[in-house]
């Protein structure tokens, strides 16, 4: 097979558990295919398959049916093939604390076969990318959690892999740690490594990615760019309008009015989705002074991703907590 603009190339894969319930499919007949060089989201609630997935393309897992390639090799042939163009950075930290960082890549330099010829060379590069030069003899348990996850992620590109795969990679970490992992990953974006990013962190995908594939209940919910996403929304710009007491009488001229796609009033908030939302703020803000209502704050914006699987799949991403550890066997993911 001749490698193509697809680095990832998957093929009616599912993945079926059996347990004494009965059978649980955790992924469902998924093909997509992804770019390479690009910086591909993976994005879905706990439970929806992303690990399941994840586990297959890195050879930890076999699927129930399907195909999946990354570059010329395919999973379940060429497994070791594909443990050499890969590189994963693991949600939860596998870093030796009592080792200095400079020591945590030597040793995985090694386990990986990066020639000792080169290794010292890679290592201190590696360390400049991470901003972390000056801290290469440092414990690692002397380090921040963002120096930390910084040193993961680089850990994983040690052996130059085509693909890298980005677990949570900014999870638990403060705004400003997480701008710097941002920062990293688009800098190894820049040397044409394929990454594939799972987040629950929705301003995250938005800044990162430039294809996102939403993913519920083990199906491939939908794909495309973050703006395509947007547009494919049948709202328009989103308007809440903040009130202290509300006369219901006005709901009915609200959403009869021709710019007005949806009405919903929670307890103190007003949300309407209308097309052309900042031409019909004004109108929104005539009618409540007819009706005699004080608004006591106003805001509109475009749709977000969150909204976005909102409408996809009819769930809020409220309340979502990281995946755990990846998971064995015993049940999906």
């Amino acid at each position: 097979m001749v490698a193509d603009d697809n680095i990832i190339r998957i093929e009616h894969l599912s993945k079926i558990f059996r347990t004494g319930n009965g059978n649980v499919i955790a992924v469902d007949d998924v093909t997509f295919n992804v770019k390479r060089g690009e910086i591909f989201g993976l994005l879905g609630p706990n439970g929806a398959g992303k690990s399941t997935l994840i586990r297959i393309l890195t050879t930890l897992m076999k699927p129930s049916s399907g195909r999946a390639f990354l570059d010329i090799y395919e999973v379940t042939k060429d497994d070791e093939k594909v443990r050499g163009i890969i590189g994963v950075c693991p949600q939860n930290s596998t870093l030796d604390i009592e080792l200095t960082a400079y020591d945590n890549l030597e040793f995985y330099g090694k386990l990986v076969n990066v020639d000792d010829s080169v290794l010292d060379g890679r290592i201190w590069e590696l360390l400049r990318m991470a901003d972390l030069a000056d801290r290469a003899h440092s414990r690692v348990s002397t380090l921040s959690g963002g120096m930390r996850r910084k040193l993961e992620i680089v850990r994983a590109f040690l052996h130059r892999p085509l693909i890298l795969f980005l677990d949570e990679p900014t999870i638990g970490l403060d705004p400003e740690a997480r701008r710097e992992v941002w920062q990293q990953i688009a800098m190894l974006n820049t040397e044409k490594i394929t990454i594939i990013l799972t987040t629950h962190y929705m301003d995250e995908a938005e800044k990162l990615c430039q294809r996102i594939a939403f993913v519920d209940h083990g199906h491939l919910v939908s794909l495309d760019t973050p703006e395509n996403l947007k547009l494919a929304m049948p709202a328009g710009e989103l308007i809440e309008l903040g009130y202290d007491a509300f006369d219901d009488s006005i709901l009915s001229v609200i959403r009869s009015h021709d710019l007005v796609i949806s009405v919903e009033k929670k307890e103190g908030i007003l949300q309407i989705s209308a097309k052309n939302g900042s031409n019909l703020l004004p109108v929104l803000i005539a009618e409540f002074e007819k009706f005699g209502i004080t608004i006591t704050s106003i805001s509109i914006r475009s749709p977000s991703l969150e909204d976005v699987f909102l409408y996809l799949t009819g769930k809020k991403f409220d309340g979502m907590v990281p995946d755990g550890h990846v998971p064995g066997p015993g049940g999906p993911r």
